[in-house]
C-alpha cells in the first residue's frame, strides 16, 4: 500500500473494510482477519488508535513471526499480506486481506464476520448459511483433484524453491522441509494423498500433458497487425513459475532497448522499451488470476512494434472494473492457492495495488498509460504502448544496445565453450548451489540475450545445453568481458 493511500485511510477512519489496532496481538488481529476473509475483504492497520492517531508498534515486534502464527491459527489456509510501513517517523504494520474463497474461515476454531464497522462472532444460523452456500457453489478448479501421480509427476526443484524462499522470509513454517508431500499438504495442494489441479499446475513436471490449456503462447510480430508475419514464436509448458520466467525472458529478448539522456546528465541510459517490473507484474497477474477451467483459454503474449499485449482467459473478478484497476482496489483472488505460492516465492507483494505499480512504472518512463480491457467477459488484455518520440527519448530504438554485464554473467560467458550442460557450466564456475546458479548466472544471461538453449521447447530437459548467441559473442569480442 502506498504511503498516500495509508494516510487517506487514517483520515477517513474505520469503515466496513478498514480497522485500526493499537497493538499487534494475535487474538485481536486473528478476529479481524477472519472477519474480513468471511466478508468482502479489508485492511487492518496496527499502531494506530481508534481515532486515527499514529502511535506506532514496538521495534521488537517481529512481523514475520506474527504472520506465521496467524497463518497457523486461521483455517482453512488463507492468503493475506503483512507489511511494515514507516509513518510519521514511527513503525506501522499494514495487513491487507482479500475476500476469502473458502468460507467459513475460523480463527482458533471460532468464526467471525464483519458487521458494519465491527467484527463479531458468527451465530449458528450465519455459519449454517455460509456452509450451505459453499456447498451449492461449484468447487474451484484449482481445488479439484488432478490425475497426476505425486510419486512420479512432481518437480522436486520447484518444491525446494518454495521452501528456500519461505525460509528467507519466514512467511510459513513447514512441518518438515525435507518431506515434499508434507510440504504440499501444508500448502493445501495435496489432500488424502492426491494432488490438486493447483498443485499440479505449480509443481507438476509437465501439467500440460493433462491440461493443455495451461500452455502459454508468445509471438513477436513484424507489424502492428495480427498477421502471419512474425519474427519469433514460442509455446511454453512446464511448472507455472518456470513458464512465467520463460515468457518474461521471451518478452525481454524480443523487446528493443531505448537509449535516453536524462536532463542534466551526460551519460546515456540504456533500458528495455517497457519497464521490466511492470512486465513482470502484468505476467504474474495473468498467471494468478486467469480462468484455468476454460479448456479453450490460456495466456497469450503479442509483441507488436508499437505495443505489447498480455492476454488471459476469464473475466475480471467480481466487482473489479478497468476503472478500479486504475485507482487500486481490494483484491479478489480467483485462484488463492496458486496466488499463495506465488506470494511465498516473492512474486506477489501487493494486494490489489499491482495495477498502480504498473501505471507508476510506465509514467516514470514517459510511456502512455497502460490499458486493461475485457472482451465480453471471456478474456482480459493488458496493453503497454511504446513512448512518443520526444527530445528526451531518442528515436534510436534498437536491439543492438548491450545491457549491463554483471560479474556473474561475465564469468558464465568466460567459461561457456560451444554447447554445454548446466552441470558442466556449474563445475567450470565452481558452484554447487543450483538455485543460485540459475538465478544469478543462467537466467540473467538468457534474459540479456547472451546465451540460448539448444532445445527451447524442452527447457527443463536434463539433456538441455546452452550456447552463446551472436549478441554474446559480440560482447566478448568488444571487450565487455574481461
Amino acid at each position: 500500500m502506498k504511503l498516500e493511500q495509508l494516510k487517506e485511510l487514517l483520515l477517513l477512519g474505520e469503515t466496513q473494510n478498514v480497522e485500526f489496532k493499537v497493538n499487534c496481538t494475535i487474538n485481536n488481529l486473528g478476529r479481524e482477519i477472519c472477519s474480513f476473509l468471511n466478508s468482502a475483504g479489508g485492511c487492518v492497520v496496527c499502531g494506530v488508535s481508534d481515532n486515527g492517531d499514529v502511535i506506532g508498534i514496538s521495534p521488537k515486534e517481529d512481523l514475520s513471526t506474527l504472520e506465521q502464527k496467524l497463518n497457523q491459527a486461521i483455517s482453512p489456509q488463507a492468503l493475506f499480506f503483512v507489511k511494515e510501513q514507516p509513518l510519521e517517523g514511527k513503525r506501522v504494520a499494514v495487513i491487507e486481506v482479500p475476500a476469502g474463497m473458502d468460507v467459513p474461515y475460523a480463527f482458533n476454531n471460532e468464526v467471525f464476520i464483519r458487521h458494519n464497522e465491527l467484527s463479531r462472532k458468527a451465530d449458528i444460523g450465519t455459519i449454517r448459511d455460509m456452509v450451505l452456500r459453499r456447498q451449492t457453489e461449484p468447487e474451484r478448479w484449482e481445488r479439484r483433484f488432478s490425475i497426476a501421480d505425486p510419486e512420479s509427476d512432481l518437480d522436486a526443484g520447484e518444491i525446494d524453491s518454495v521452501v528456500k524462499a519461505s525460509t528467507q522470509t519466514s512467511r510459513i513454517q513447514f512441518r518438515d522441509n525435507a518431506d515434499h508431500l508434507k510440504i504440499l499438504e501444508d500448502l493445501s495442494v495435496l489432500k488424502y494423498g492426491r494432488l490438486t489441479n493447483g498443485g499440479d499446475v505449480l509443481f507438476g513436471k509437465n501439467p500440460a500433458m493433462r491440461y493443455p490449456q495451461i500452455r502459454v503462447q508468445a509471438v513477436c510480430l513484424t507489424s502492428d497487425k495480427a498477421d502471419d508475419s512474425y519474427r519469433d514464436m514460442k509455446s511454453f509448458e512446464g511448472p507455472l513459475v518456470s513458464m512465467l520466467e520463460q515468457v518474461y525472458s521471451f518478452i525481454l529478448r524480443n523487446t528493443p532497448t531505448v537509449s535516453r539522456f536524462d536532463s542534466g546528465e551526460l551519460e546515456r541510459k540504456d533500458e528495455p522499451l517497457y519497464p521490466a517490473d511492470a512486465i513482470r507484474e502484468g505476467l504474474v497477474n495473468a498467471f494468478a488470476h486467469r480462468d484455468y477451467a476454460d479448456f479453450s483459454g490460456g495466456i497469450k503474449v503479442y509483441i507488436y512494434p508499437k505495443r505489447l499485449e498480455i492476454w488471459n482467459s476469464g473475466n475480471f473478478p467480481e466487482g473489479i472494473t478497468p476503472e478500479k484497476l486504475i485507482a487500486g482496489h481490494n483484491s479478489v483472488l480467483r485462484n488463492p492457492d496458486i496466488a499463495h505460492v506465488l506470494y511465498l516465492r516473492g512474486m506477489m507483494e501487493k494486494l490489489g495495488r499491482g495495477s498502480i505499480m504498473v501505471q507508476k512504472a510506465c509514467a516514470e518512463r514517459g510511456l502512455p498509460m497502460p490499458q486493461w480491457r475485457s472482451d465480453n467477459g471471456r478474456s482480459v488484455t493488458l496493453t503497454f504502448f511504446t513512448p512518443e518520440v520526444t527530445p528526451e527519448v531518442t528515436p534510436e530504438v534498437t536491439p543492438e544496445v548491450t545491457p549491463e554485464v554483471t560479474p556473474e554473467v561475465a564469468r558464465l560467458l568466460q567459461v561457456l565453450k560451444g554447447e554445454m550442460l548446466r552441470k558442466e557450466l556449474k563445475q567450470k564456475i565452481g558452484l554447487k548451489d543450483d538455485e543460485h546458479f540459475r538465478k544469478a548466472y543462467l537466467i540473467p544471461a538468457i534474459e540479456a540475450g547472451f546465451i540460448e538453449m539448444t532445445d527451447p521447447d524442452k527447457p527443463r530437459s536434463s539433456k538441455q545445453r546452452y550456447r552463446m548467441t551472436d549478441k554474446g559473442r559480440r560482447v566478448v569480442k568488444q571487450g565487455e568481458i574481461k
